[in-house]
């Protein structure tokens, strides 16, 4: 599977996100479609943006009880989406149980990834507010290997963690990094960060692009130059 560049469409309406993708007339962008356009317009997007012949990241995080998130994976599986995600937080049993939902009838399914430890969280974070001691790599690494023992596709994790993740995983599994930002861009909210050139010599598989892409004055020029950092 080749390297791709995931534009995050973080828009509060179908009106903006519509307006946005318009911008690339015949380029049809891997998207995602996190909490904020998913709650302010519903599956009916997910299905606009698909018949246009977009990919789609389906970015609700899930993590509750295991017959809750299996039950709540087979309705998203309908939505014909490429990948959806899980917090590897929720345990292996409710991975397993994300999995089995998410099976159509005819046994095909999106690919599913699970969120180790989300990029706005540092080490001072992990310990001060969620009481884990352990090394940021370390609680990385336990939840990448759990995401895999559940039989799941791979993980969404920082870009400076991809290569150890494919070193204690295998290759074959996954590694969707968001934390991305251009050399000269501002960080916002992202502690660990690397630039799609760094991220591709990391080893990660995607890239999850926003407000570089997003917020740029030419967006269509801003994901190009990703696309050429990244996948090439």
């Amino acid at each position: 599977m080749g390297k791709d560049v995931i534009v995050a469409c973080d828009f509060d309406s179908a009106e903006k996100t519509l307006d946005f993708l318009s911008l690339f007339k015949d380029k049809k962008p891997f998207v995602k479609i996190g909490m904020e356009l998913f709650y302010a317009e519903g599956p009916d997007m997910v299905r606009r943006i698909k018949d246009r012949g977009h990919r789609i990241f389906l970015d609700l995080k899930l993590h509750d009880i295991p017959n809750t998130v299996r039950k709540a994976m087979a309705v998203l599986s309908r939505l014909d989406v490429d990948m959806c995600n899980v917090h590897a937080a929720g345990t292996v049993a409710m991975m397993e149980a994300a999995l089995e939902g998410l099976v159509r009838a005819d046994g095909t399914r999106p690919l599913l990834i699970a969120v180790t430890q989300l990029t706005s969280t540092d080490q001072d974070r992990l310990e001060k507010d969620l009481l884990i001691r352990e090394p940021m790599e370390e609680v990385v690494m336990h939840y990448a290997k759990n995401a895999k023992s559940a039989g799941l596709d791979g993980v969404v994790c920082s870009p400076l963690e991809a290569q150890t993740v494919h070193s204690a995983c295998g290759n074959g599994f996954l590694t969707v990094t968001p934390g991305v930002r251009f050399a000269d861009g501002d960080k916002g909210d992202q502690k660990r960060v690397m630039t799609p050139a760094q991220a591709r010599l990391a080893g990660s598989d995607y890239i999850v692009v926003g407000r570089p892409v997003t917020a740029a004055a030419d967006p269509v020029a801003a994901y190009e130059k990703c696309v050429k950092e990244f996948c090439l």
